[in-house]
């Protein structure tokens, strides 16, 4: 869903960066989680656990900057477009799945 929000928007970086698009939604989605921690702080809890891996190391400022630079409209698009619950009327409730849709299969 991330990656079809940043293509609709056209919000796709358009080259290689430390801090591609898709990553800079998941910083920002994360950032909800933790609003009392700042970006660089939800950035360390986002790769707190990839010891030992590669990872980009950037300061608060290029992370505001890359925030901007993917703008609001693929975050807009994104939770508009978010997964609903959906049952099969037949089942008395006896499955429910995901889907971007509320309208039964």
């Amino acid at each position: 869903m991330v990656d079809e929000a940043l293509s609709t928007t056209r919000a796709v970086q358009s080259r290689l960066r430390d801090l591609p698009s898709r990553v800079v939604i998941y910083l920002v989605l994360a950032a909800c989680l933790f609003p009392e921690v700042g970006y660089l702080g939800v950035w360390r809890k986002l790769t707190g656990a990839l010891a030992g891996l590669r990872v980009a190391s950037p300061t608060a400022s290029a992370l505001v900057q890359a925030r901007r630079r993917v703008g609001s409209r693929p975050l807009f698009d994104l939770l508009r477009a978010r997964p609903q619950p959906r049952t099969d009327q037949g089942s008395a409730g006896a499955g429910c799945w995901w889907s971007r849709s509320t309208a039964p299969p």
